[in-house]
C-alpha cells in the first residue's frame, strides 16, 4: 500500500515549481533569453563576500573530518551562540545556544514547530492571507486544519475582525510572515501590538497559550528606511522559524534555526517537542559546514541595492502600463491585481507572451498574481513589452 495523502503531494507541485519547470521546456524551444520567468523567489544578488571567503577557508584550513562531521543534533553550540549573539545585540534580549535549534532552512524550521505545536487531530493553525501556499501543506500533513484569514486588501496588514474570529477554541498558534511573501507588506508596529494584545486575550480565555509562529526568510530585506518589529519583544509565547536562504543567498544550502524564548509557555517543553519533530523527520544535524559558515556570518547583512533597483523599475513601468501593483516594502516579490480580476486567467494568457507571473489564489487572493523581481535588472527590461502587450490585449 502507498499512502494516498503523500502520493497526491509528490505527484502534484506547487503552482510555482509548475510555472518554473513550464518555462524550462519553453526556454528549450525560443531559447532562455526569451522567457520572462518571475515564477521562483531565487536570489539573484550573489551571496556575500563573506559568505564565500568563509566556506574556501573553512574547507582548505579545517580537517576534512571537521568540516563534514556530524555536530550536535540541536546543531553546533558556537553557532547557536554566535545567532544569539547576534540577535542580543540587534534587539536587547539575552537569548542563550538553548533557545535556538539549528534547521535545514525555513520548511524544516515551520514542519519541526507546526508538528510540536499540533497536540491532536485537528488543531487549528491560523493563516493570514496572503500566506505562503505550502503552509497548507505543511499544517494538513500533519494532522492540523488550515484556518484562513482573508487579507487586508487595501493595506495588507491584518484585518483584525476576522481574525478574532478565526482564533477559537482548537487554535493551537497563528503564523505571520512579516516582509511578506507575497505582497512584499512589512508589518508595522501598531499591527503586532495589537496581535500580541488579541492573542494575549485568547490565550487567557482558552486557558493555554495561543502561540505566534513568526515566519521571518525575509527580515533583513527591507527597503525605504522600514523598520521590521521582532515579535518576541511583544507577544511572549511567540516562536521564530527564520532562514538564511534569502539574507544571504542560500536557498539550495538548506540552512536556518528555531528560536524558542524562555518567556515562551513551557519553553522548554516545547523546545524538546520541536527536537522530537525534528527527530522523527530526518532534520536533525543541519549541515555541518554551512554551519560553520553561519558561526562566522551570523552578523553578515545582504546588499539590497539591487533588489531596490528592480522594485523601483519594475513598479514604475508596471503602474505606467496600467497594472494595480502593491507597493513593496520588503521582501523581493511584487503583488499585481489580476486585469479581468481573475490572477488564474491572467496568468494562462500571460503565458502565450512567455511571461511567468505566479496566480494569487494559493497564496489566499485569486485576484492577484506574485511577480518574483529577483531577476536581473536587463531581464526586467526586457520584459516590459510583453507585460504591455498581455495588459493590451486581454479581453476579461
Amino acid at each position: 500500500m502507498i499512502s494516498d495523502r503523500m502520493y497526491t503531494l509528490g505527484s502534484n507541485r506547487s503552482v510555482i515549481r509548475d510555472l518554473f519547470e513550464y518555462g524550462n521546456e519553453r526556454a528549450k524551444v525560443v531559447g532562455r533569453e526569451n522567457i520572462y520567468d518571475f515564477s521562483l523567489g531565487n536570489p539573484s544578488v550573489p551571496a556575500p563576500k563573506e559568505v564565500n571567503d568563509a566556506i574556501v577557508d573553512i574547507v582548505n584550513s579545517v580537517p576534512s573530518t571537521a568540516v563534514h562531521g556530524y555536530t550536535s543534533a540541536q546543531g553546533s553550540e558556537k553557532t547557536r551562540r554566535a545567532i544569539a549573539d547576534d540577535l542580543n545585540a540587534r534587539f536587547g534580549t539575552a537569548y542563550t545556544p538553548a533557545n535556538l535549534y539549528i534547521s535545514c532552512g525555513a520548511a524544516a524550521s515551520l514542519v519541526s514547530t507546526l508538528r510540536a505545536l499540533i497536540a491532536e487531530p485537528g488543531a487549528e493553525i491560523v493563516c493570514i492571507a496572503p500566506f505562503f501556499p505550502e503552509y497548507r501543506c505543511f499544517i494538513e500533513a500533519n494532522g492540523g486544519k488550515c484556518v484562513v484569514v482573508p487579507a487586508d486588501e487595501a493595506q495588507f496588514q491584518i484585518d483584525f475582525d476576522a481574525l478574532e474570529s478565526a482564533v477559537g477554541k482548537k487554535t493551537a498558534a497563528v503564523i505571520i510572515n512579516s516582509p511578506n511573501n507575497p505582497s512584499g507588506t512589512v508589518y508595522s508596529a501598531e499591527t503586532i501590538e495589537k496581535l500580541a494584545a488579541l492573542l494575549e486575550k485568547k490565550s487567557e480565555e482558552n486557558g493555554r497559550a495561543v502561540y505566534l509562529i513568526s515566519d521571518e526568510p525575509y527580515r533583513e530585506l527591507v527597503y525605504d528606511g522600514e523598520r521590521v518589529p521582532f515579535p518576541p519583544l511583544y507577544y511572549k509565547n511567540t516562536v521564530v522559524c527564520y532562514s538564511y536562504s534569502k539574507s544571504l543567498s542560500l536557498p539550495g544550502e538548506r540552512i536556518g534555526y528555531v528560536l524558542v524564548p524562555d518567556e515562551a509557555e513551557d519553553a522548554k517543553r516545547l523546545y524538546a517537542a520541536i527536537a522530537g519533530a525534528a527527530r522523527i523527520c530526518g532534520y536533525v544535524c543541519a549541515p555541518s559546514l554551512l554551519q560553520q559558515v553561519i558561526e562566522r556570518c551570523a552578523a553578515v547583512r545582504p546588499d539590497l541595492e539591487e533588489y531596490i533597483e528592480n522594485r523601483n523599475l519594475l513598479y514604475q513601468a508596471l503602474t505606467e502600463i496600467g497594472y494595480k501593483c502593491v507597493y513593496p516594502k520588503g521582501a523581493f516579490y511584487m503583488f499585481v491585481e489580476a486585469p479581468g480580476g481573475d490572477g488564474n486567467v491572467f496568468s494562462a494568457h500571460a503565458k502565450k507572451y512567455d511571461l511567468l507571473l505566479v496566480p494569487g489564489e494559493s497564496f489566499g487572493c485569486k485576484k492577484f498574481l506574485r511577480i518574483s523581481y529577483c531577476v536581473s535588472g536587463e531581464m526586467i527590461r526586457r520584459s516590459i513589452p510583453a507585460f504591455r502587450t498581455a495588459f493590451e490585449t486581454f479581453e476579461a
